[in-house]
């Protein structure tokens, strides 16, 4: 008995291997079914309902099916400097339109150059008033008592709390308070005190009594400034309206018992009558508040210090950062 070879067609498709290439079917793509949806509903075979899933997952949504093309390193550095270059082009072009002196330029005209005699520490003092009254503004110091009599123990009560005066001050202008140098590596730095006219990222110029200008880097160095305990803006100051400035200095003789005057008149009157005390005959806020020729150091005060390492930014970048609390070891 004979049997007849089979013949096999080698171009017949090869049967089916599992059962999910079993429940593959043969998609006909038209208009009313386009090919992502009847793709993405047909591959999916473990889900009851795939269309709810491409209804909700996949359409009307942008697919990446490949991976971007990314921009070279030369390139982001190319177009970085061009970005830099386009900045500081329309910063000089603002600079020409509005007349704003540059860095460079102010540094060749000698804008921070004082000659000798130039500058007096006298002639500050309207600056440092202008700046307690922002401090007063600022910290939202309470007016003098209309007493003109304040005990040393509701002294401290009537200031404001540290907490709210901190991250004020840390982001506050002090051009025109009085800085004093309380610790320093260079030992010839420590005790000098004046009146601040320019700070810069790692230094602070000031004016001594002496009328001479003393640059003091802020890198190792402690620096104290105090601020009033009462405001000394007028009654009538609002919110927008300018900061009184004094119209004269009149500077007076020194007191026969002692070299300032205003200071001892303030603390007999807030520690009360006692004997040999003088009577001052100003008003009460005089008591409290310096006069034209005064400074803040001449009246009740609150002193704070300041860390030269941890202030080491200019003026414009201080006022936008944050600055995190953190203690401080200086060696």
């Amino acid at each position: 008995m004979s049997s007849q070879p089979t013949m096999i067609d080698v171009y017949a498709p090869l049967p089916w291997k599992s059962k999910l290439d079993a429940q593959k079917t043969t998609t006909i793509l038209s208009s009313s079914s386009p090919f992502t949806p009847s793709y993405v509903i047909s591959s999916i075979t473990q889900n009851s309902d795939p269309t709810s899933i491409y209804n909700t997952r996949v359409k009307g949504r942008n697919m990446l099916l490949e991976n971007p093309a990314r921009d070279s390193r030369a390139k982001k550095e190319m177009d970085r400097k061009k970005e830099v270059r386009k900045r500081e082009k329309e910063v000089r072009k603002v600079r020409r339109e509005t007349g704003v002196m540059g860095r460079k330029k102010g540094e060749k005209r000698g804008m921070w150059k004082f000659g000798k005699g130039e500058i007096e520490y006298t002639k500050l003092i309207p600056l440092h008033h202008l700046w307690l009254g922002y401090m007063s503004e600022l910290l939202g110091l309470q007016p003098p008592p209309a007493s003109g009599t304040v005990k040393l123990a509701e002294m401290g009560k009537q200031a404001p709390s540290s907490s709210s005066m901190h991250p004020k001050l840390l982001k506050a202008d002090f051009h025109g308070c009085i800085l004093t140098v309380k610790q320093s590596k260079n030992p010839c730095l420590v005790g000098l005190s004046g009146i601040l006219i320019h700070e810069t990222e790692n230094g602070l110029k000031i004016v001594t009594k002496e009328s001479k200008v003393k640059l003091i880097p802020k890198q190792n160095s402690i620096f104290t400034f105090a601020v009033p305990l009462y405001s000394t803006l007028p009654p009538t100051f609002k919110p927008g309206m300018p900061y009184p400035v004094p119209s004269g200095l009149n500077v007076a003789p020194p007191h026969p018992e002692s070299e300032t005057p205003g200071a001892k008149d303030a603390e007999a009157s807030t520690t009360g009558p006692s004997s040999g005390s003088r009577v001052p005959s100003s008003s009460p806020s005089s008591i409290f508040t310096p006069n034209s020729d005064q400074t803040v150091l001449d009246v009740p005060h609150l002193v704070f210090e300041l860390y030269g390492n941890q202030f080491r930014f200019r003026s414009s970048e201080r006022a936008g950062r944050k600055f995190k609390h953190k203690e401080t070891i200086e060696l």
